[in-house]
């Protein structure tokens, strides 16, 4: 027959016990229901706090600084050395609610490789003669809380299975293969698609774009390149691309755009076509390439009737070793930025937009047309629904070296006039554009990130081919 625990206050009401009280003088409970406390504390830490002796249940104090006067610490283990001994959980014989025996677990055949544990992961302890505990123990944690990621033990043969086939591991758990939807087959985490961030370098000229802080996905796209006029004499090459975010596709309709005017440039500059008529020719094919994506099936259409054509802004630059052409529509811009900051930078393109023309009509200054909520609805557009086209192209002679600086609005929304455009970019970013291109991109996403940010650098004059960031 077992002893009635010593409790000092009621575990019903709380209230203060007798020594040698069978019921609660206050509440009646019957003491003898209480199960006397176990007189060791799981090894288990849950968020690194473990319960102290004499604590009640769901209290975790503070754990004392130093052992108790006269205990010994390290305390013996079951052989008398020192250091603590393993708890484990046969140390206890669990019971059912009856207050009855568990019948014994049948244990798994010898062949069989330990499954996962599922649940919470706890710390595996060492049995006396030094061995891990047996993994089947702790097979009995909860499966409605399933982790992520298997034990990074067991889940390095799956993850070189995965590389080994061809297929991409997941970034979250390093385990799992990703299919082809983009998300991990293991803990169903979306994986970075490859536009979110992207970057390139060619020769002296380089662009970075970025999603941004907001956007579920980057509608940016660019092309850069550099290549040699008929006289011998080295060109570069930058298109930058907005995606109309209200249009079907719009990340299609910028790779497309860029795509086509970047090759047209390079294939038509070394033929002897002059800058300015090879800038205008790159956007009528970049006009071409958006309006060919909305050729879709007559099916297509009926399922979703009220999709509009894809739609994009262009924005590029041609850099010779004298001449410097601009070509746009839309809102992108293109701004020109001396290695001598005491000269003054510059704009060099309008926008097609509807404060633009508030402005150009003189019915508000740049600062009132930019702060009303249309200002950013654009006038015009490469796409099948757009307007006449009318590309716009400028040609200009800078009388001395500086960047051009070719970007989309998630840019230049943070530093819109040439003055603040030209304090963000960095000195040195004729000769390092690559790193000072991640720089503007990273000004925007430290300002907001609301939008796709995309910037290329162009040195003036241009470089040969091979000199770049060094």
């Amino acid at each position: 027959m077992s002893q009635m625990p010593q409790l000092s206050a009621c575990p019903s009401c709380e209230e203060p016990l007798e020594s040698g009280d069978r019921f609660c003088g206050a509440c009646g409970y019957d003491l003898s229901a209480v199960p006397e406390r176990p007189q060791d504390n799981p090894t288990i830490t849950m968020n690194g706090s473990v319960p102290a002796q004499g604590a009640r249940a769901g209290e975790y104090p503070e754990r004392p600084s130093a052992p108790p006067a006269g205990a010994a610490w390290p305390a013996p283990g079951p052989d008398g050395a020192g250091g603590p001994a393993a708890h484990l959980p046969t140390d206890l014989p669990g019971t059912d609610s009856g207050g009855s025996a568990l019948p014994p677990e049948t244990p798994p055949p010898p062949s069989a490789p330990p499954a996962v544990a599922a649940g919470v992961r706890f710390d595996r302890p060492q049995q006396p003669d030094g061995s891990a505990v047996s993994p089947e123990i702790y097979q009995t944690q909860p499966d409605e809380y399933l982790l992520q990621a298997p034990d990074p033990r067991v889940s390095a043969e799956p993850a070189a299975q995965a590389a080994g086939t061809g297929g991409k591991v997941c970034v979250a758990c390093r385990a799992g293969r990703v299919d082809d939807d983009g998300y991990c087959e293991n803990c169903g985490h979306a994986q970075p698609r490859e536009r979110d961030h992207m970057e390139q370098e060619s020769g002296p000229v380089a662009a970075v774009s970025d999603r941004g802080l907001r956007h579920h996905r980057n509608e940016d796209a660019f092309a850069i390149g550099t290549t040699t006029l008929p006289d011998g004499s080295p060109a570069s090459v930058a298109i930058v691309c907005d995606g109309v975010s209200s249009a079907t596709r719009p990340d299609d309709a910028s790779a497309a755009a860029s795509k086509a005017a970047g090759e047209t440039l390079l294939a038509a500059l070394p033929r002897g076509t002059h800058p300015q008529q090879a800038m205008h020719d790159a956007i009528l094919a970049a006009s071409r390439a958006v309006n060919s994506l909305a050729a879709e099936p007559a099916t297509a259409l009926e399922q979703a009737p009220h999709q509009n054509a894809p739609a994009c802004t262009i924005v590029g630059a041609v850099v010779t070793s004298g001449l410097l052409i601009v070509g746009w529509v839309g809102d992108s811009r293109a701004y020109w930025v001396p290695v001598d900051r005491s000269a003054p930078p510059a704009r060099l393109t309008e926008d097609d937009s509807w404060a633009a023309q508030m402005v150009a009509a003189g019915l508000m200054n740049e600062a009132e047309a930019y702060a009303d909520e249309r200002a950013h609805a654009i006038t015009g557009w490469l796409g099948a629904d757009a307007y006449e086209l009318e590309p716009h192209t400028a040609a200009f002679k800078p009388d001395r070296p500086g960047v051009v600086v070719v970007c989309t609005d998630g840019l230049w929304n943070y530093a819109e006039a040439a003055e603040e455009m030209a304090r963000v970019v960095p000195l040195d970013a004729a000769s390092q554009p690559l790193h000072s291109a991640r720089v503007l991109v990273g000004h925007a996403l430290d300002g907001g990130g609301h939008d796709n940010v995309t910037v290329a650098l162009v040195p003036f004059p241009a470089v040969p081919q091979g000199a770049g960031s060094a």
